[in-house]
Formats: C-alpha cells, sequence, structure tokens
C-alpha cells in the first residue's frame, strides 16, 4: 500500500466512530516479532505473514467471525438489560395506588401494601420505621389511651 501500512490503517480505523467494531486481520510480509507487536498494538485482531496457507486464513477468518456474532449477540443482551432497568426502574409505570389507604392494586386485582407490591417487583428490600407526625399522632395517641 502506497503511503500506508497495515498498522497505520489498523490505527485509522480504529480511530473511527463505527457502531460495532470490525475484526482486522493483518496480513503482510513483515514477520519480525517487534512487527507483529506494532501491529496488534495499532489494533489488528489478528496477524498473519506471508507466505500464508490458504487454510490458514480460512480458520482465522472464521474466528474473527464467531468473534463478530459474540459481539453482536452481547450488544443484543446489553440492549435487553438496559431496557429491563428502565422498565424497573420505572416499576413498568404508573402504579394504581388508593387515594386513602395508599395500597396498591396488583395485576392480578388485589390491593397491597406498597412495600409488599415493590418487594415482589423488585430487588428492593425496606427497613420499617415511624416518622415523627405518625409517632406523635399515632403512637403518642395510643399510649395516652392506655392512660
Amino acid at each position: 500500500m502506497p503511503g500506508l501500512d497495515g498498522a497505520e490503517v489498523c490505527r485509522r480505523i480504529r480511530s473511527m466512530e463505527t457502531p460495532f467494531s470490525p475484526y482486522l486481520i493483518l496480513l503482510t510480509a513483515k514477520s519480525e516479532k517487534e512487527d507483529v507487536v506494532a501491529g496488534l498494538e495499532a489494533g489488528a485482531d489478528d496477524y498473519i505473514t506471508k507466505p500464508f496457507s490458504r487454510q490458514e486464513l480460512r480458520a482465522r477468518i472464521k474466528v474473527g467471525l464467531r468473534i463478530g456474532e459474540l459481539q453482536k449477540n452481547l450488544a443484543a443482551r446489553i440492549g435487553e438489560l438496559e431496557g429491563a432497568l428502565s422498565r424497573v426502574k420505572q416499576l413498568q409505570g404508573l402504579l394504581p395506588i388508593c387515594s386513602y389507604c395508599k395500597k396498591i392494586r396488583s395485576d392480578d386485582d388485589y390491593w397491597e401494601r406498597v412495600d409488599s407490591y415493590i418487594t415482589k417487583h423488585s430487588e428492593v428490600a425496606f427497613s420499617h420505621s415511624i416518622c415523627p407526625a405518625c409517632y406523635e399522632s399515632v403512637v403518642e395517641a395510643q399510649l395516652k389511651s392506655k392512660r
């Protein structure tokens, strides 16, 4: 390649913003260890020196195809996980909640406490306590009535 070597081509390809990372195989006459290292450091995924075997090249291309398929599957799984995370964060949309008692209507039309519903639909764990307003209006009121 006039003016460019394989390592420079790899660098330029790796610097481009692409939706996927191409699998790059350098096929070159340069066979010194430092050439191999330089090619791999420039972004090549594999390195073959000339003269080369067609069977070896075919096998290495198959490896590249398998890795590309794995990357595609991984990207799809990441997309699915991001979608699931988004749904969990939103608890799949609006929650039908009673204006008075604050219970939530579940999918099977059963009314349950907010903490029970959220525990069933996420990995949230609740610790229960009493806020100052409820302590004053409920707990102190009950303590006074028992006296």
